[in-house]
């Protein structure tokens, strides 16, 4: 699923075992640092229907939703049957087609590549930890701003609880042993899960086993980069033990100035707390044309 950078990411999410976990709909797999510590991927989540925090997340979407990394299609899927206009593109034709197939719009390309509607797009996700991608948050955000129409929105996820700034190379690998995971620490969508990591042993992915670069970021340490590139914080919530943050993309025509605020936690399964007084509008939009 990953949104894709440099060639050794592409194959190595292109490769088996992450095809073959999303054949199956189910883990385990894991990003494998060099040190040998592992982050657990929630690949049953991915290929379930969206959840009741995805939907938190889409109805805080403005406008055609263009999702980096977008994986089984999930979120896509789910835009698509609200008649909502959006695209999803990853690096992984296994995910893409599996997007296709649940009825979603999506591409087989990286986020550096050219994209259709470059400059339009509403809303840009980059949930499940896929602020990660490429190991540079500064050069993702940067992207993510041309992507973007003026005053335009980027929602990621971020990890929990922590004010984490991490660039890490990993490998995409199999669990060896039951007591590899942790579910204590919630993971993230493939391409670069928000949760924690655990140390212990895991099987060599079969495909390229290269590794290549991935960022993990907490809440200030993304709000950190995003002011260094411009954007101005628009919300904070937590929901279902996942935090997440808006970022507006320049001042927005009528919009308040000032819109710094505060995350507010919540327990898991409960509802969300946004901390942003801005009046919701998940009114589609009009689709964005392809060059």
């Amino acid at each position: 699923m990953g949104g894709g950078l440099s060639g050794r990411a592409a194959r190595s999410w292109a490769a088996d075992p992450y095809a073959e976990a999303l054949g199956a709909g189910r883990g385990p797999l894991f990003l494998r640092r060099t040190d040998g510590w592992l982050l657990p991927l929630e690949v049953e989540r991915w290929c379930a229907r969206a959840d009741a925090v995805d939907l938190q997340v889409l109805a805080y979407c403005e406008g055609p939703v263009l999702d980096v990394g977008c994986g089984p299609g999930r979120l896509v899927a789910e835009l698509a049957a609200r008649g909502r206009p959006s695209l999803g593109i990853d690096v992984s034709e296994a995910a893409v087609a599996r997007t296709l197939r649940l009825g979603g719009r999506a591409l087989h390309r990286s986020v550096f590549e050219p994209l259709p509607g470059e400059g339009r797009w509403g809303t840009a996700l980059l949930v499940d930890g896929n602020i990660g991608i490429g190991g540079d948050p500064a050069a993702l955000l940067r992207r993510t701003a041309e992507l973007l129409a003026p005053g335009g929105l980027l929602i990621a996820e971020t990890v929990p609880g922590a004010d984490i700034d991490e660039r890490v190379d990993v490998r995409i690998v199999r669990a060896a042993h039951p007591g590899d995971t942790d579910d204590t620490h919630p993971g993230g969508r493939a391409a670069g899960a928000a949760g924690g990591g655990v140390a212990g042993e895991a099987q060599d992915a079969s495909g390229d086993r290269t590794a290549f670069p991935w960022a993990r970021l907490g809440t200030p340490a993304l709000l950190r980069h995003a002011e260094r590139a411009g954007w101005r914080a628009d919300a904070q919530w937590s929901a279902g033990g996942r935090s997440f943050v808006a970022l507006r993309n320049g001042p927005r025509p009528g919009a308040r100035r000032d819109r710094r605020t505060s995350s507010s936690a919540d327990p898991a399964n409960s509802a969300a707390v946004i901390s942003s007084q801005r009046a919701r509008n998940p009114s589609a939009g009009r689709a964005v044309a392809e060059r």
